[in-house]
This record gives structure tokens, sequence and C-alpha cells, in this order.
């Protein structure tokens, strides 16, 4: 594909897809701001403590092959449809299991209900066992406007009717219900819009390649599904469902913007660069571009939440969710770097280096348990501190292959990021002392965040910010800054 081609493709899914993440993500997070303020922090925890589970047995069940139908140059309708068929026969296979286990699992956390609960959510596993396929397919193609109009639908469909069943008084299970009906509608709308026919045939050789790269990825997930919710089985188990709200509550307001724009990135970039794969050049000139407009975005936005979290939560949440306030005045530092972390990991999959990811991966993760360990006894605040050092450690161990490949290391990119954190942080201490400052819930969020705006994209345009006048460039329809190579 030429320059000019895959410039004019990037740009037109890097647009779509910022659509689909903000809009079903916005949506979503409204929505849910309305339930959690029906239902009690306890009704969030009982979710979280089959968050795990759920999200371990979908990971198997797509098995890795979802990057792996991207990032491979060339795939046929044989592959696609033996992959879809042993997806869709692991998910009845991880179901079984998970029913059969859900009396194990309600008397580990000791909670009855937990039975029911495991058996009916278990439930995804299956739906969603259908639509990795189809999902990959219109990604590889950069089809980003049919997943913003499937996501989008599902969401507001799903979303209003979880708010009359919080409404209607069926607690934890109005949060069941909307997860239902939201994958179920994606399902179907994934088999309407994307046009995609498997074929009836099934021939494991066709895919053996696919395995090899994606079995290592998959291996990947399954220790990050894991470790990412480690602090959910812990918390569930050693403290009160009512405390696992809060930390989910939380860790949802941090993950909203953060994970928005790590989906962004990846969903457009990793088929984006899988086609530039052997020009190691332009992918680094595209990468430095990348991490830099990342920081310039996610470095003020993320410490401006943590500086007005205090009448976020009251204003949106009511005070019963008050609690949240410190632990997310922690992890938005974590959210903060993660779309970085995102990016150096992802390279490696570009290279088609999954075994490299995995090795990174059982580091960090190894590091984490030293974490937990030390953190445990001394409360939720202190984990999630454990949380923050563990991923600025992370940082330098995802940057040593990004060194050795494309030399371009943890001390350049600290080099390339310092100033929009620098700006962020005076940024984000003013705003914290207007919020103490100013009289009255609704008036002490919004002048604070109208000074950060204007404080942070004042300074940035003082200082001539490259990355201002790329973003500037961007929502205007303008080049896509990490398509062309620096001369």
């Amino acid at each position: 594909m030429d320059h000019n081609t895959l410039k004019t493709k990037a740009i037109h899914s890097i647009a779509w897809s910022a659509i689909d993440r903000f809009s079903d993500q916005g949506v979503r997070f409204l929505l849910n701001i309305i339930i959690a303020r029906i239902l009690l922090p306890a009704d969030y925890g009982l979710i979280g403590m089959l968050a795990i589970f759920i999200a371990l047995s979908n990971t198997i069940a797509a098995g890795g092959f979802s990057f792996a139908i991207i990032q491979t140059k060339n795939i046929n309708d044989v592959q696609l449809s033996t992959i879809l068929y042993a997806n869709i026969l692991l998910g009845i296979i991880l179901y079984a299991g998970l029913y059969a286990a859900s009396d194990s699992i309600a008397a580990f956390y000791d909670i009855e209900i937990m039975s029911v609960l495991v058996k009916v959510m278990g439930i995804n596993i299956l739906i969603n066992s259908t639509t990795l396929v189809q999902k990959a397919v219109l990604s590889r193609n950069l089809h980003f406007k049919k997943l913003t109009i499937i996501n989008l639908t599902s969401t507001l469909i799903s979303g209003i009717i979880g708010i009359i069943a919080a409404y209607s008084g069926y607690g934890v299970w109005s949060l069941v219900i909307q997860t239902l009906v939201r994958n179920l509608l994606i399902a179907i709308l994934y088999w309407i819009i994307g046009r995609w026919v498997p074929l009836l045939v099934l021939q494991f050789k066709s895919v053996k390649g696919l395995f090899a790269f994606g079995s290592k990825l998959l291996v990947s997930n399954i220790i990050n599904v894991i470790f990412d919710n480690l602090y959910l089985i812990l918390i569930g188990k050693f403290y009160s469902a009512k405390e696992l709200g809060y930390y989910t509550r939380a860790y949802q307001f941090n993950q909203f913007p953060s994970l928005s724009i790590t989906h962004i990135i990846i969903q457009v970039f990793l088929p984006v660069f899988s086609k530039i794969q052997d020009e190691k050049e332009r992918i680094v000139s595209a990468y430095k571009k990348s991490i830099k407009l990342v920081a310039f975005i996610m470095f003020p936005l993320m410490l401006g939440i943590g500086a007005v979290a205090k009448p976020l939560i009251l204003l949106l949440l009511t005070e019963k969710w008050l609690p949240v306030v410190p632990l997310l005045q922690i992890m938005v530092f974590i959210g903060m770097v993660f779309p970085i972390h995102a990016l150096n990991m992802n390279l490696l999959n570009v290279r088609g280096r999954s075994d490299l990811f995995l090795r990174l991966e059982i580091i960090k993760k190894s590091l984490i348990v030293i974490a937990v360990l030390l953190t445990l006894p001394y409360g939720i605040k202190a984990m999630v501190f454990g949380q923050l050092v563990i991923s600025f450690i992370g940082f330098f161990i995802n940057t040593y292959y990004t060194k050795k490949h494309y030399n371009y290391g943890a001390i350049s990119q600290i080099y390339d990021v310092g100033k929009h954190f620098i700006l962020s942080v005076a940024m984000a201490l003013i705003t914290y002392l207007l919020t103490t400052q100013i009289p009255g819930l609704l008036l002490s969020l919004i002048i604070p965040i109208i000074f950060s705006i204007a404080f942070y994209l004042g300074l940035s345009y003082l200082f001539k910010s490259e990355e201002l006048k790329e973003t500037i460039k961007i929502l205007s329809g303008g080049r896509f800054i990490t398509i062309r190579e620096d001369k």
C-alpha cells in the first residue's frame, strides 16, 4: 500500500476509532453513573468478584487469535472459519467448566448468591465466542465506522435497560442484565453488519502458523487477566464487597480515559504499523511522534481528573461513594502512563515477537506478586500505591526491547515527554488548590476544569508545542502524524 493511501486510511480510521471509543465508553460511563447513584457499592463489589472468571474464560476462548488475524499479512476464509468454529467449541467447554465451579466460587467468597451470578454471567462467554473473527476482520480492514455503529447501538439499548432494572429494584441483577443484553446485541450486529460468512470447513493445519504466534499472546493475555484481577480477588476475599465496590468504581473512573486512548492507539496503530513492519525507520519516526502526542493528551487529562476528584465524585456519585477519591487520586498516575506501556509492548507484536512480549509480562507480574504480598496487610490504599510503584518500574522493563530493537529506550522517551509532565503537574497543583477555595460543589468543579484547560493549552501555545499543532490538524482532518517519515 502506498504512503498516500495508507495515510488517508489511517486518518479516517483514527477518527472513527476515536468516535467509537469515546462515544461508546462515554455513553457507558454516563449510564453507569446513573445506575451507580441508585445501587450500593456492595452491588458493584459482587460483580467485581466475578470479573476474573469471566475475563479469563473469554481470554482463553480468544486464544490470541485476534492479534494474529490483524497482524498476518495474508489470511483466507478457511483459516478464519476454522478459528471461529474452534472458538465457539472452546467457549462451550469453558462455560461448562465455569458452571461446574460455580458452587466452589461461592464457597471461596462465602457468598451464597455468587453461585447463581457465576452461572448467569458465564453466558457472556458463549456469546463472545461467536464474535472474535468478525471483530478482528473489521479491525484488520480498518472498518471502524461499522464498529462504532455496533458498539454505540448496543451500549445505548443495554444501558437504558440496566437503568430501568436498577430503578425497579433488581440491585446487582441490573448490572448482570445490562452486560448480557449488550454482548448479545453486539454479537447480532457483528453478524448483520460485518457481512462475513464462514465456510463449512474445519482445517486445523491451516491455522498452525497463526497458533504459533497467537499461543504466546494467549499465555501473555492469561497472565495479564489473572494479575489485572488479582486485586479484585484479594480485596473481595480479605475485605468486604463494599470496599471492593469503592475500588472498582475508582478503577473505572481511571480506566475510562486511559483505556479509551489506549484502545484507539492500539486498534488503529497495530494494523497500520503491521503494513509497514519491514520499514524500521518509518516505524521509529511514527512511534516517537505517537508517544509525544499521547503524553500531550494523557498527562494533563489524568492529573486533572486527580485534581478535581473530590467534587467530581460528590457531584456525580453522591457522598456514599466519597471513599473512592483517595484511591482515584493515586490511580490517575497509573492511567497516565498506561498508553505508553501499551505502545512499547505492541511494537513487539508488530515485529511478530510475541515471545518477547510474553517474557516481559512474566517479569512484571512477578513484581506484582511481591507488591501484593507487601501491601495487602495495610489496606486498599496501600495496595493501590503498590500498583503505582510497579507501573513505573514496568516502564523501564517495557522499554528494554524498544531500546534494543529500535534504539528508543526509557531515557529518550522520558526526555521526549518530560515537558508535558512538568506542565501537567503545575496545572494539576493549581487546579487542586482552586477546588479547595471555591465555594459550592458545582462551581468548585467547573471553574477549576475551565482553568486547567486554559492554563495547559495556553502554555502549550506559548511554548509552541508541536503536539498541539498535530492535535489540531488531526481534529480538522489534516495529516496523520504517525505515517510519514521524517526527512
